[in-house]
């Protein structure tokens, strides 16, 4: 099988008209057409159906065709990465992160990334899970992280790559700062702070529901810089997740009964062609040891 006959299959299933497609592909119909015979002859039946005006599919040319063109798309992803290292222009990594992930725990990774690449430019997408799933779907990012994503995409590959749990956090002037156990009723008088951005806070709300807090009279915050600004104020408390970066002004602590824990996943678009940075980074992420990761998040609390 030669990549020629298969660029020249995926042309006609796209414009079903030999002659177009013979256009396109700046070859001759006669060209094309005994091409696509051969390629007919190795897979051993017919891939389309010569009908006037146009082309149909064959069935197996309906079942080839996913298989044509993603082989296709990983030969030309291959040319273009050699030109890239050949080149040293590598380009840009796109990734996009909700607002409930923390970007520290990507940057070990950069860091080696940047010493494997001549050139190299970083951008971060935020947005809700939605966002970041409209932001695969539509190639402005080739990566994601979430813990969820709100899209019901078939194309859309998903790696978890680590579980964590939710902890509460404090001032640690606060009456509960010292406390060794902390429990529900603890907190049943207490203001909560309600993190709006992050994708399980329908879930936990509902959970600390279950246990009696006054959920439906919490702050609605839009962003962890406005949470950590009203922790520090002693404004309230909040239950985060494990990971989530806070200042030494802050503490956390574990409540007694509280079953949440969210997973967080690494999100990539199945059959697209990716840069050589994405598909390192991906490679890195997808085998990293990230119970390092939390052991240090929890030093730090």
């Amino acid at each position: 099988m030669e990549m020629h006959q298969v660029r020249y299959f995926l042309a006609v299933a796209r414009v079903l008209n030999f002659t177009r497609a013979a256009d396109e592909c700046n070859v001759s119909q006669p060209s094309l057409t005994r091409a696509i015979k051969q390629l007919e002859a190795e897979l051993g039946g017919d891939l389309f159906r010569r009908e006037r005006p146009a082309a149909q599919l064959t069935e197996l040319g309906q079942r080839m065709h996913p298989l044509l063109k993603q082989c296709f798309e990983a030969a030309a992803g291959a040319r273009s990465l050699a030109s890239s290292f050949k080149s040293g222009e590598i380009g840009a990594l796109r990734i996009a992160l909700t607002h409930s992930i923390d970007l520290a725990l990507l940057i070990p990774h950069l860091d080696q990334i940047k010493r494997q690449f001549n050139r190299l430019e970083f951008r971060f997408l935020r947005g809700s899970s939605r966002d970041v799933g409209e932001f695969l779907k539509k190639g402005e990012a080739e990566l994601g992280i979430a813990a969820e994503i709100d899209e019901d995409w078939e194309r859309l590959d998903t790696w978890p790559l680590f579980t964590e749990d939710f902890q509460l956090v404090v001032n640690r002037r606060h009456r509960l700062a010292n406390q060794d156990n902390i429990e529900f009723e603890d907190l049943r008088s207490e203001q909560l702070l309600s993190r709006n951005f992050c994708e399980h806070s329908a879930r936990l709300n509902t959970s600390l529901r279950e246990h009696g807090l006054d959920v439906d009279h919490s702050h609605e915050i839009s962003s962890e810089h406005d949470l950590i600004e009203l922790l520090e104020a002693d404004i309230g408390v909040a239950v985060v997740p494990h990971t989530s970066p806070i200042p030494q002004t802050l503490k956390r602590a574990t409540v007694g009964g509280l079953d949440a824990r969210r997973t967080v996943h690494l999100y990539g678009v199945a059959g697209r062609e990716r840069t050589a940075v994405a598909s390192a980074v991906m490679r890195m992420l997808r085998g990293a040891d990230w119970r390092l990761y939390l052991d240090k998040s929890e030093g730090s609390t």
